[in-house]
């Protein structure tokens, strides 16, 4: 039985011969280099080689520059350092740099071959324990993938529950359907403009412009849908909805942080919304952004009580309002993208819903 390979480096001839053949008896595959040249040679042009013994002093190269060619190139493969008594210290100096230990001439076979099988066993260890830990990341990798496909179903399951909810809403609120699902990819377009790509905040996000007026479902159908104006008290049962909206979504935990945006998505900046009355940065973020996109849906989708603006009328609304009911730098971003742009993306949409109403989802 082959018990490994091994190459022998000595100038010396006796000595490579009688390593040899005496290693070959125990059961070892031998190569044999007469200096160190040759050994890297041979090193380099034979698979599989798990120990080298190489004497120290050799003509041209050492044994412990070889070691540094060797440790380059298979920083695993063992090497054992054939000395005499006198280079001790260049040997036990070898071994700080990698060898695995060391044999004095004249040396008995017996020790060597017990040095050698030592080394050999280390080797066949630490390549186990590599192709362990390959097999772990391997194993480790495939259930990642398991995983985030597993996450992804599961957000797409959320996702059509969450539509579904929508969708119900707009069968009582019939004037702003669809409205729900343009906020969404307005909103979403404007946090990608500020550059937050925090996947947390932007799932929350997500959800909380999909379900904002999910809190309209606890306002009576005679003010939801009332044609025309509400009178003051009719207003003030309006305003609850974000509440409401709150009460249903804050007790669900992967919608914890998006209830928040839909408690104060009808904020203003300079503190005059409600229901709370937060002013500035006191108001979350993702309201602050979602504000912005919500009005200029509303400003330019017909009701029975107001006809659409222009595109160019709402966004002299939304500048008009800066730092009052909008946030400025939120203003900025939707100013920037250009009035073509949220043209062009209303009419994408509106023709896709049309057709595809979850085309969103994919």
């Amino acid at each position: 039985m082959n018990k490994g390979k091994i190459l022998i480096a000595d100038d010396e001839e006796d000595i490579r011969e009688l390593l040899s053949d005496f290693m070959s008896g125990e059961g070892y595959e031998c190569l044999i280099a007469a200096d160190a040249f040759e050994a890297l040679q041979k090193f380099r042009s034979t698979p599989d080689i798990d120990l080298i013994m190489s004497d120290i002093r050799m003509p041209g190269r050492t044994g412990i520059e070889l070691l540094d060619d060797v440790k380059q190139l298979d920083e695993d493969v063992m090497m054992v350092m054939i000395t005499a008594v006198k280079d001790v210290e260049s040997a036990i100096a070898a071994m700080s740099k990698g060898a695995y230990d060391y044999v004095s001439k004249p040396f008995k076979l017996n020790e060597v071959a017990a040095i050698a099988g030592k080394a050999i066993e280390k080797r066949q260890l630490v390549l186990e324990n590599r192709e362990y830990q390959k097999e772990l990341e391997r194993k480790v990798e495939a259930r990642t993938i398991e995983l985030r496909h597993a996450l992804k179903e599961l957000d797409k399951t959320y996702k059509f529950t969450l539509s579904a909810l929508v969708t119900a809403l707009d069968t009582r609120d019939t004037e702003t359907q669809g409205h729900s699902f343009r906020v969404m990819r307005y909103t979403m377009e404007l946090a990608r403009r500020l550059g937050l790509e925090d996947p947390g905040f932007s799932k929350a996000l997500e959800y909380a412009a999909l379900m904002h007026d999910i809190g309209k479902i606890g306002i009576p159908d005679a003010i939801l849908r009332k044609p025309g104006r509400l009178s003051p008290l009719e207003w003030e049962i309006m305003k609850t909805h974000p509440v409401l909206g709150y009460e249903i979504l804050h007790k669900i935990k992967f919608l914890e942080e998006s209830a928040q945006i839909v408690l104060h998505h009808h904020e203003h900046f300079d503190g005059s919304g409600y229901p709370d009355g937060l002013k500035g940065e006191k108001i979350p973020l993702g309201s602050r952004i979602f504000a912005v996109a919500d009005a200029f849906d509303a400003m330019t989708t017909k009701r029975p009580y107001s006809d659409a603006m222009t595109f160019q009328a709402a966004l002299d609304d939304l500048l008009a309002n800066k730092g009052i009911l909008f946030d400025p730098d939120v203003v900025e971003a939707f100013v920037n993208a250009g009035l073509e742009f949220w043209k062009k993306e209303r009419e994408v949409f509106d023709r896709r819903i049309k057709t595809d109403p979850d085309f969103y989802l994919r």
